[in-house]
């Protein structure tokens, strides 16, 4: 299994309860494993009921498990208050409200959030050495994949700011006066460098994530669910990113032979809908169901944590980087 491991779908499908199984399941095999939640819901504390934080915390109960959960409020103020701190190094006094104001109202534009999400997404992955494993609780779909999106755009895009400025630099040093030569500031101009290290970071996780990460969508069995899941599996291939399989969650129990009654046949007729979503999923949708869970009675978290663990068909194994 690759080192990084992300668990993604549609709001409300389960994202966390396969996520963390899987979490747990790494563990007890062993493998230092490290849960990262960057669902705005951390419902992570509510399974292990534990609080956590921006820090990698042991979990009670169990070895080889830290989880941490980030807070993607917290990291677009930091994301903005660096970007304010950086700009306003490179400019004189008088522009520094004008950047102030222009900043925070780049706080509320779309992007901002995957931006800034980004950015603490790559430091975790870089430094997590110490852990064997991975595993991502993500947001909703829609914004995991912009978020996945970013490392071939931003490359490119900080590619051409450095063209840009580099060009600037060239004609500012062309227009020198004094002693007619050139002041030469193309080498270690701090902007260029804030750029190409920016340019490095996105470098490493559009290699990580091609390279050494694999991807789980989680999703129930219902018409919505599966047509979400099967755009976000395009999605994810077109961006050169592998999907290893599909959790179908929250399939309802089968009601026994001798139980009669509306409920009982409420549920059969259920189980029996759920049975043909079931199937066209494996039919339609390339990626293999590595785990068909069925609803339980109660919260999953605890012992149930470890029965849900047991039915992923997922490899833990770990493996070298391709």
């Amino acid at each position: 299994m690759y080192r990084y491991v992300f668990f993604g779908g549609k709001g409300g499908v389960g994202k966390t309860t396969a996520s963390s199984s899987y979490a747990v399941k790494c563990a007890r095999q062993g493998v230092r494993t490290l849960l990262v939640s960057t669902d705005p819901a951390h419902s992570t504390r509510d399974l292990f009921d534990q609080a956590f934080d921006d820090d990698p915390q042991s979990v009670a109960g169990y070895e080889n498990l830290d989880v941490m959960e980030i807070d993607p409020e917290r990291e677009v103020d930091n994301h903005l208050s660096e970007i304010k701190h950086s700009m306003g190094d490179q400019v004189s006094q008088s522009m520094v409200n004008e950047i102030d104001v222009q900043v925070e109202m780049a706080h509320r534009t779309p992007g901002a959030y995957e931006a800034a999400l980004f950015d603490r997404f790559i430091a975790v992955m870089r430094d997590s050495d110490e852990y064997d494993r991975v595993v991502f609780d993500t947001s909703p779909t829609g914004g995991t994949l912009r978020l996945l999106a970013l490392p071939e755009l931003l490359e490119s895009w900080i590619d051409r700011l450095i063209h840009k400025r580099k060009k600037a630099i060239d004609l500012y040093e062309k227009a020198a006066i004094g002693n007619m030569e050139p002041r030469r500031v193309m080498d270690g101009d701090p902007i260029i460098d804030r750029l190409q290290t920016r340019k490095e970071r996105f470098e490493f996780a559009g290699r990580a994530l091609r390279e050494d990460a694999t991807f789980f969508l989680v999703l129930n069995p219902d018409e919505l669910s599966i047509r979400e899941t099967d755009r976000a599996i395009d999605k994810l291939v077109e961006a050169e990113l592998r999907v290893g399989g599909l959790v179908v969650n929250r399939l309802t129990p089968e009601p026994d032979p001798d139980e009669q009654g509306r409920g009982a046949r409420f549920l059969r007729d259920r189980v029996e809908t759920e049975r043909e979503r079931l199937a066209e999923i494996e039919e339609t949708l390339s990626p293999p169901v590595v785990a068909a869970i069925e609803t339980r009675v109660a919260e999953v978290k605890g012992g149930l944590l470890d029965e849900v663990a047991d039915e992923l068909d997922i490899d833990v194994t770990t493996r070298q980087a391709a």
